[in-house]
């Protein structure tokens, strides 16, 4: 099942989920709009070895927005912090953005129980596309849990993502022991 736009607001008063900012206009009957934060990133080498730590360089969007091109990869993050205490949170694309060929996420679209942060966005495009800081990209869905969460992700060790800030985070894959 997923939360109604009227649990999703029970929750947040309970303090079970947290977005910030929160705008009424963006809740809808099942899901919360989010948005494209001002910072993006990309890889500084152009192959990228998994074993290693691949570095970044950050930019901004200006105001007159930015436009992304096929063939290459952005990180980009939403304008929301969020925190999920007692359910799983989902980050889908919405249809506006799909249309015009923008995914929003390569394959992590699941949160954990206990994320807590702004989500890094995994973004390609299939054909250039002009973006802008603030414009709705996704929405998150909320899920139940069935049966006590034994450590929600913000307590666990190692849990290589946890307080994500306002700008993208590079892949932390090389942490792994692999």
């Amino acid at each position: 099942m997923i939360l109604s736009d009227k649990r999703i607001l029970e929750e947040m008063e309970k303090g079970t989920i947290k977005i910030e900012p929160f705008l009424p206009d963006c809740l809808g009957s099942n899901s919360y709009d989010v948005h494209l934060g001002k910072h993006l990133a990309k890889y500084i080498d152009n192959t990228l070895d998994a074993r290693r730590h691949n570095t970044i360089a950050h930019f901004d969007i200006p105001e007159e927005g930015i436009v992304l091109h096929p063939n290459e990869f952005y990180l980009g993050v939403t304008q929301e912090y969020t925190e999920t205490h007692a359910h799983v949170p989902f980050l889908e694309g919405k249809s506006s953005t799909g249309r015009l060929g923008i995914d929003i996420h390569a394959t992590a679209g699941k949160g954990d129980v206990g994320f807590c942060g702004h989500w890094t966005l995994e973004i390609s495009v299939k054909q250039p596309v002009r973006v802008y800081a603030g414009m709705p990209v996704g929405q998150l869905i909320y899920f139940p849990v069935d049966g006590e969460v034994a450590v929600k992700y913000n307590r666990k060790a190692g849990a290589k993502y946890s307080g994500q800030p306002d700008r993208p985070v590079e892949s932390m894959m090389w942490k792994n022991k692999f």
